[in-house]
């Protein structure tokens, strides 16, 4: 029996998807890296650290708001690397908003990316472990600490991370019988490209100088310190191993200390 791991990771060309991949391949997973096809140049530098660390690992280009999509990655993966084992639903976007001025436009594109997404990533895994006849499969998506409480500006992305939780908890329960366990995620204030987006876009509404809404933010984490994507690496790591195997339906924070559930 072949001891092969298999992870795919979308949104994994930069940021926190791209922490997740090389912490997945130190793990010793093979690894689909997944996103837009405008991140190639990123996801070549991810697969050229992946590579170093002697696993294997291909881009494929992928609008997870497309079910087919998303269902290809799925098999093309397969197809590429042999088998599947984990399916980290990581891709995601932020619309810094306010209530009064979210559009039917935002609110379609923001729930396609980020919570049609999940739906379609934890069906066609689900469809493979079946196919494949995994005696086990692990399916892990990305919340927020705005998924435990709405952030102003931030309504519509708020309600999608809230709803992947919900999604997670129906998930794990319809899937235990065939031992896929479903859990997420829920990172803090992590210093990244959509942070960078949020405090510059936070700066427009408020006046306050780029970078000063990010370091307000970071001033509330218990820790004291920002988060990287490593952090939200480390509990992916856990949820995709078999020290985990015994959970689901789970959401975790990982934020340094701000929210407490």
């Amino acid at each position: 029996m072949s001891d092969q791991k298999v992870a795919i990771v979308t949104g994994s060309a930069r940021g926190i998807g791209r922490g997740i991949a090389l912490k997945l391949a130190q793990d010793g997973f093979d690894v689909a890296v997944a996103d837009l096809p405008a991140q190639r140049e990123d996801a070549q530098t991810t697969l050229d650290e992946i590579a170093k660390l002697g696993r294997r690992a291909f881009f494929r280009p992928t609008d997870v708001s497309d079910r087919d999509a998303v269902f290809g990655l799925v098999d093309d993966t397969v197809a590429e690397l042999g088998t599947l084992d984990v399916m980290v639903n990581n891709a995601g976007i932020c619309q810094i908003v306010p209530i009064t001025d979210v559009t039917e436009e935002q609110l379609e594109t923001i729930y396609r990316i980020n919570l049609f997404s999940v739906v379609w990533g934890i069906q066609a895994a689900a469809a493979k472990f079946g196919e494949l006849g995994k005696e086990k499969g692990k399916i892990i998506s990305a919340s927020s600490i705005a998924g435990f409480e709405g952030f102003p500006i931030l309504p519509a992305y708020s309600s999608t991370k809230f709803a992947v939780r919900g999604l997670t908890q129906a998930a794990a329960k319809e899937l235990a019988a065939r031992n896929i366990t479903v859990n997420a995620y829920a990172p803090g204030i992590v210093d990244t490209p959509m942070w960078t987006y949020i405090d510059e876009e936070m700066s427009k509404l408020n006046g306050k100088p780029i970078g000063q809404n990010f370091k307000d933010m970071v001033d509330t984490i218990a820790l004291g310190r920002c988060e990287y994507p490593s952090d939200v690496a480390g509990i992916v790591s856990f949820l995709a191993s078999d020290n985990a195997d015994y959970v689901t339906g789970q959401t975790i924070i990982v934020d340094g200390g701000m929210q407490y559930s």
